[in-house]
């Protein structure tokens, strides 16, 4: 346990970020991520992307015609959100880096693809081998870019150690909050 911190009310989260251990659990637990970047008229737009974490950085495909891959090759800045919503962190935390961008073509790039294809299919297909080689063939196809993004800073909250802080008590980061969105649909709730 940590040391108890303090606070009254939500003012001044800063002091509540996710420690490394648990941005490592959160990062191999998470599968979907908004990736974001900017448009000409510099919008910050975003998508959600299934990536893979390794190397210290962040790693997802899409179709090269995709207007992201021109709008990161133009202006290389972007970010990428993980929340830990869906996993069995439980919800409230949050992390999000603000990266650097590097598209590669996946036909150029035949060592980024037979490493990443593979780990973003046993990624999406944990328990299903079938599944990932059918998740490979469709995904090894022409026309595809790899896309790296590095982090350059971080940001994140833990709701848990925002928590205890309010309630005055320790900060346990095993704990897990449960989801605050609906689980179940609305005519099943009863």
């Amino acid at each position: 346990m940590e040391p108890r911190l303090e606070l009254d009310d939500y003012r001044d989260v800063s002091r509540v970020g996710v420690d490394p251990d648990k941005m490592s659990r959160l990062l191999s637990a998470q599968t979907e991520a908004c990736v974001m970047w900017t448009t000409t008229q510099h919008w910050p737009v975003g998508v959600m992307h299934r990536f893979v974490w390794a190397q210290d950085r962040f790693w997802i495909t899409c179709a090269s015609h995709r207007k992201r891959i021109t709008a990161w090759q133009r202006r290389p800045q972007g970010a990428v959100s993980v929340s830990s919503e869906g996993t069995y962190l439980g919800g409230d935390i949050n992390v999000v880096a603000k990266t650097l961008v590097t598209v590669h073509d996946a036909a150029e790039r035949r060592d980024l693809a037979e490493w990443f294809y593979p780990a973003l299919a046993r990624r999406q297909r944990r328990d299903d081998p079938d599944g990932q080689v059918e998740f490979l063939r469709r995904m090894d196809t022409p026309g595809r870019s790899i896309v790296e993004l590095v982090p350059v800073q971080w940001i994140t909250y833990d709701g848990n150690r925002l928590e205890a802080a309010l309630t005055s008590r320790p900060y346990d980061p095993s704990t897990a909050k449960p989801s605050r969105n609906l689980l179940l649909r609305p005519d099943e709730e009863c």
